[in-house]
């Protein structure tokens, strides 16, 4: 069986077609993504000292931080997601995603290693700067 990636010959053995349409892997990321903004909006303002702007800092702190570690890092550390019979979600997100870059499911050891920088150091320090502000002074 043929995969969908660019260039045609490009080897991907074993592949396993996607399990899940484009539209689900959106809703369930963006509906995701939305509850932790809530979450971090809705908390951040029991902190009455914080402004506005540093509230919306921690959303995207917070989004991006989970973001890296969450979606990336089983990038980085599940190198035959294209190959499991039982995907998880995370699985075929990257499958779908490495039909505009196919240097992800090549397995790209430049794109491998800065993936693992953010998943592992980008990712967490993201979640510290929540820390920061959510602490006091």
């Amino acid at each position: 069986m043929g995969h969908p990636y660019a260039p045609a010959d490009l080897e991907v053995p074993g592949f396993v077609p996607l399990q899940l349409s484009q539209s689900q892997i959106l809703v369930t990321y963006i509906g995701a993504s939305l509850f932790v903004l809530l979450v971090v909006w809705l908390i951040s303002g029991r902190c009455g000292r914080l402004s506005k702007t540093d509230r919306l800092l921690m959303c995207w702190w917070a989004f991006t931080g989970l973001t890296h570690i969450l979606i990336e890092g089983p990038f980085v550390f599940t190198p035959n997601f294209f190959k499991k019979e039982n995907p998880n979600f995370f699985d075929e997100v990257w499958k779908e995603y490495s039909k505009g870059d196919s240097r992800y499911v090549a397995r790209d050891a430049a794109t491998v290693t800065v993936e693992g920088i953010t998943a592992v150091l980008e990712g967490p320090a993201s979640l510290l700067a929540v820390y920061v502000f959510s602490s006091p002074s």
